[in-house]
């Protein structure tokens, strides 16, 4: 049986959290550790939940109003199949990929790259509509469709200026935010190894979860206090590695929790199956290898990079 839909449960734990933390105010683990809150109960709702807090606090960090009363999302997805432009009058025109929660949320903050660089706007519902023949059949992540969208001639609100989404350093905090949704749905996995994996080989497995969740914890708490200290900084370097590391510890417990438990829990139990098809699905939003090639060019320019 399929948990409630998702729109309910998006806006009743919206009135109850009020707002997250913002990055970069202090607070930065405590958002973290409601991000991962979230992603251990659901991830197709954190999902939509983690989209519309980075959406708020993008438009704090451009010095744009936030509405109280709409559900968000932020679309920045591109790719061959994307076509939207802005024409001259501000006017969006075109398709949008990868648009997650589409038939969901009440607005969305969308990207639209030209010649000069890259705009942000702000759409409302009413402005855009699905394509009906663009399939969904995924599984994993199956109750938040990320569809392609179609604007022909929305009215959209222009956020910031010119590049201003990609320049600001919440882009890379943001950025780590989502692997504590990751983390957090990884350590669900983990949690429900427990009950059979106490002794002999099975504790050895859970052992292994261990030695890839806790440096992961580790890092994201790290890279947490140093947002804090200096927010105005990217640290893409730590959140290229928080993220890579996240997301290899997640991929670890996946593996290790099918040896350890076997079949019998992704064929028989409802939420363990989904948590396993969504997270799989979910940490292909990382950029994997690309990512490992960049810091590793990174690494090789640094004078002791790993010095203690």
């Amino acid at each position: 049986m399929l948990p409630p839909p998702l729109s309910n449960l998006a806006r009743q734990r919206l009135l109850q959290l009020q707002d997250l933390p913002l990055p970069g105010h202090g607070h930065t683990l405590e958002r973290w550790r409601m991000l991962a809150a979230m992603g251990h109960e659901d991830l197709c709702l954190a999902k939509v939940l983690e989209a519309h807090y980075d959406a708020t606090a993008i438009l704090q960090e451009l010095g744009a109003s936030v509405p109280d009363d709409q559900l968000m999302a932020v679309w920045a997805a591109e790719g061959p199949s994307c076509t939207l432009r802005a024409d001259p009058a501000g006017q969006l025109r075109g398709d949008k990929p990868w648009c997650s929660g589409s038939d969901l949320v009440d607005a969305a903050l969308v990207t639209v790259r030209s010649s000069e660089g890259v705009q942000l706007y702000r759409v409302d519902t009413s402005q855009w509509h699905g394509l009906d023949e663009d399939p969904w059949p995924a599984t994993g992540m199956g109750r938040v469709p990320s569809t392609t969208v179609r604007f022909d001639g929305a009215h959209a609100e222009a956020i910031g200026p010119l590049n201003a989404y990609l320049d600001r350093p919440g882009f890379w905090h943001g950025g780590a935010g989502i692997a504590a949704v990751w983390f957090g749905a990884a350590t669900a996995i983990a949690e429900r190894m427990q009950h059979d994996c106490s002794e002999g080989l099975r504790a050895r497995l859970l052992g292994k979860a261990d030695l890839a969740l806790a440096p992961a914890a580790a890092l994201l708490r790290e890279l947490a206090r140093s947002i804090d200290l200096a927010p105005q900084l990217t640290h893409r370097v730590q959140v290229v590695r928080a993220r890579s590391v996240v997301e290899r510890a997640a991929t670890q417990v996946l593996d290790l929790a099918g040896r350890a438990m076997g079949p019998a829990p992704m064929c028989m139990e409802e939420a363990h199956a989904r948590r396993w098809a969504d997270l799989t699905v979910f940490m292909r939003q990382s950029h994997g290898d690309k990512d490992w090639a960049w810091l590793g060019e990174q690494c090789a320019t640094q004078v002791m990079p790993w010095a203690l």
